[in-house]
């Protein structure tokens, strides 16, 4: 090989070294710099079936280029707005993005994490950033009667108002209520009041009624109705009191006392609380007792005056005894010397009247 073929390869082996220099340093900066993506924020993390989630994420062109820069939101969440955009940006230029997700349904009372994804690709680079986001489903709400109602009535028919009431469950929940007007009532379910479906009891009471008791049979979702009837308690009548009179009151009556009936009034003891009538009761016995007096005094009086008439109050007098002859009483000749001697009580001469021997007939 001569020196000229030798100097032509050296020439060709530093024609292709520097090529090959020249193309390492120019794609140097490309595999150095990828795009840029960040997400910056989201609403919630943690959301319910259905919610909207906002999230907003950064994009960087990196190249020294102006380039054509491709974004995209992906991941378990369903994107509603703002879910993909090109745009052109120079070289180290940013920009931010908005998009909005809806979280999808979860089974209630299961809770599940979604990752929310971010995209961005220049040329043929690509760069990615994630969210993890927690989806709850709602709340599985217990199956119970919506309500209990009715009315309360007497067994006539006629609404009682104010009675007390108590509807137990079949979970054993008590609540209490008070009849309205017309006598109705209704308690109705609520998160802190729930109606357990099943057997429901209701028990009503007032005074002057016998305490009632219902039943109703109620399935979840439905409204159970009732009717309740009291019955009211019997007064008892009034026994009717007799008075037996004693034999010895109706065989004897009293006798009044006429001294004490002068003397003391009685009505005048009965009355001595009361001031009035103490007084007039008390004046009126002194007129009585007054009038009493003058009349004594006025028999005597006329006792005196006639002093003939005999006195009622004397004693009785008694003229001497006089002997009177009788005939001869028996068989024999009628003769004065045998006739036997009778002494006759003597009469009182008051009446005119003679009798059979010189006396006179009372």
């Amino acid at each position: 090989m001569t020196t000229r073929v030798r100097a032509r390869w050296a020439r060709a082996a530093a024609l292709t070294a520097l090529a090959a220099t020249t193309l390492a340093v120019s794609a140097a900066p490309v595999a150095a710099a990828p795009p840029a993506i960040r997400i910056e924020s989201v609403s919630s993390d943690r959301v319910q079936s259905g919610e909207s989630v906002r999230v907003r994420f950064r994009a960087t062109n990196n190249a020294r280029r102006i380039e054509r820069v491709f974004v995209a939101v992906s991941g378990g969440l369903r994107c509603t707005a703002g879910c993909s955009a090109v745009q052109s940006m120079g070289p180290g230029r940013s920009q931010s993005f908005d998009a909005t997700l809806v979280a999808p349904q979860v089974n209630p009372g299961e809770e599940t994490g979604l990752n929310l994804a971010v995209s961005v690709r220049v040329g043929t680079q690509t760069a990615f950033d994630h969210k993890m986001i927690l989806v709850s489903g709602a709340e599985r709400k217990p199956a119970t009667v919506s309500r209990v109602s009715g009315r309360v009535r007497d067994t006539g028919g006629t609404a009682i108002t104010g009675a007390a009431l108590t509807v137990r469950d079949s979970a054993g929940h008590e609540y209490r209520t008070t009849s309205g007007k017309g006598g109705k009532f209704s308690i109705k379910s609520s998160g802190g009041r729930p109606i357990a479906p099943g057997r429901i009891t209701i028990v009503a009471g007032k005074d002057g009624y016998r305490t009632a008791r219902a039943t109703v049979q109620a399935a979840a979702g439905d409204a159970a109705t009732v009717r309740v009837v009291l019955a009211a308690v019997a007064k008892p009548s009034p026994t009717p009191t007799t008075t037996t009179a004693s034999p010895l009151a109706v065989a004897e009556p009293p006798v009044a006392d006429d001294t004490a009936a002068e003397t003391s009034p009685p009505a005048a003891a009965d009355t001595a609380g009361d001031g009035g009538g103490t007084l007039l009761l008390t004046l009126l016995g002194g007129l009585l007792i007054a009038a009493g007096l003058g009349a004594l005094v006025l028999l005597l009086i006329r006792r005196r005056a006639r002093p003939d008439d005999p006195d009622p109050l004397a004693p009785a007098q008694v003229p001497p005894a006089a002997t009177q002859l009788l005939p001869p009483v028996g068989p024999g000749p009628a003769g004065m010397a045998d006739a036997p001697t009778a002494l006759l009580p003597p009469v009182r001469p008051d009446s005119g009247y003679p009798g059979p021997h010189g006396g006179q007939f009372r």
